[in-house]
């Protein structure tokens, strides 16, 4: 990145077309399965917030990514094919994650956060 991306969009302008053209559909699932959540950049990278930090994807030199934190352990069986280190999912741009994990995942993600939510508030 020349620059530093202020939106997903500018992020993604900088992005070549194949690896582009994989995490916008990436975007748009997480999109519509939490579309309360606020778009920003996070860390460098496209991500999402909504109750506190929720998902993000970026492109590597030789991959995509897809960061959904510590959760994807639960989610072992259906990643045994994917590349994949404590919260981190690395897929090729030809081999995307499938929409219905993905989905699966980031609605996890929001009911994990709207508990640590409650908890504090409770505090």
């Amino acid at each position: 990145m020349a620059t530093k991306p202020e939106t997903i969009d500018d992020y993604l302008a900088e992005v070549s077309t194949d690896k582009r053209s994989a995490l916008e559909k990436l975007r748009k699932t997480i999109r519509a399965a939490a579309p309360n959540a606020e778009e920003c950049i996070a860390y460098g990278i496209p991500s999402f917030r909504l109750n506190g930090y929720l998902v993000g994807f970026g492109a590597g030199k030789n991959h995509c990514a897809f960061y959904p934190g510590g959760i994807i352990k639960g989610y072992a069986k259906e990643l045994a094919n994917f590349e994949t280190s404590k919260g981190t999912i690395r897929f090729q741009p030809e081999r995307p994650l499938p929409a219905a994990l993905v989905r699966k995942i980031v609605k996890a993600r929001v009911a994990q956060n709207r508990e640590r939510k409650a908890a504090r508030s409770k505090g």
